[in-house]
């Protein structure tokens, strides 16, 4: 839902939703030369109270940016990192239809003709796929043709996938590399990585006030926890989880292979630190060396296009 108010040249708007169903309307409002704010939906309680109307969700939102609730610039969604989002949607569907197609060869296989399975026992995957594939054609008669035919149409299946996913994966890196040049070259960070935390910082990652606002959008900024004489802090459960799950990612293979973080870690089990609080501490550092090189990159690209202004 939207909202926008205009005071003649000085016109702002409040859209939900703008990485998925507001994402095209925001896009409008903004080569509108229109601000647009991204708006929370409206408390759980309220609506409750008030029941869910197009109308109400107007309203929730023109009182959220005019009270200052709402104040985060919306992402822009015309840029490399949009590209990488529906790249990822593409690459997310195909893999969880290969996994699907995989299962359901094995399923027949187990069923199929004693001559057939036996002939194929023990091959690795791609063998087996291969094998499938070039079953032959033959006329289908009873449920051992019938087992032969699937085999044949789902490991082709599997291939055409395979190879759909090969390709994603090479779109992928390559626009990872035209966007943010040397992403991939940092340390335990992978194109699904980079993917998932270039999509939390948007295609206008300067909307992001400082790198602490990087690790509260990814969820690895310290919460307050103290009560009474305790003084400690707890693990961030909000912001967005699949940043979160790479940093994790990150942090593990630096763990595994980084001779520093694995000092680190040493260091801080010996002050007395859990694993946990070490790991959070860890993906905080990796969220700043990530933002910064994001934000260089972004303000780099924008003094080689700059902007030009008319003269009112």
């Amino acid at each position: 839902m939207a909202w926008a108010r205009s005071f003649g040249r000085l016109r702002r708007a409040g859209v939900e939703c703008t990485r998925s169903y507001g994402a095209a309307l925001a896009r409008h409002l903004c080569a509108e030369g229109i601000e647009v704010t991204e708006v929370n939906q409206p408390d759980k309680a309220t609506r409750r109270r008030h029941g869910k109307t197009d109308a109400i969700d107007a309203e929730a939102a023109a009182r959220a940016v005019l009270s200052g609730r709402a104040t985060a610039t919306a992402k822009t969604t015309d840029g490399p990192v949009e590209m990488l989002r529906l790249f990822k949607l593409a690459k997310g569907a195909a893999i969880k239809s290969r996994t699907q197609a995989i299962n359901q060869l094995k399923s027949v296989l187990v069923s199929a003709d004693a001559t057939l399975r036996e002939s194929m026992a023990g091959l690795s995957n791609p063998h087996l796929f291969k094998q499938c594939a070039e079953l032959n054609n033959l006329a289908i008669s009873g449920p051992a043709g019938a087992a032969r035919h699937t085999l044949r149409l789902l490991a082709r299946r599997i291939q055409h996938l395979t190879e759909e996913i090969d390709d994603l994966n090479k779109r992928i890196a390559e626009a990872v590399e035209a966007s943010t040049p040397g992403l991939l070259d940092v340390r335990g960070v992978g194109p699904d990585s980079d993917v998932a935390l270039l999509m939390s910082a948007g295609d206008n990652p300067e909307r992001l006030v400082s790198e602490a606002s990087f690790a509260a959008l990814c969820g690895t900024s310290p919460v307050e926890a103290s009560s009474g004489k305790t003084q400690r802090r707890r693990l961030n459960r909000g912001g967005d989880r699949q940043a979160n799950a790479a940093l994790y990612r990150i942090v593990l293979s630096r763990l595994r292979w980084d001779g520093r973080s694995q000092d680190y870690l040493r260091r801080r089990l010996a002050e007395g630190k859990t694993r946990r609080e070490i790991l959070r501490c860890l993906k905080r550092y990796v969220a700043r060396e990530i933002y910064q090189l994001i934000l260089t990159t972004s303000t780099a690209t924008e003094d080689a296009n700059p902007v030009l202004v008319e003269d009112a």
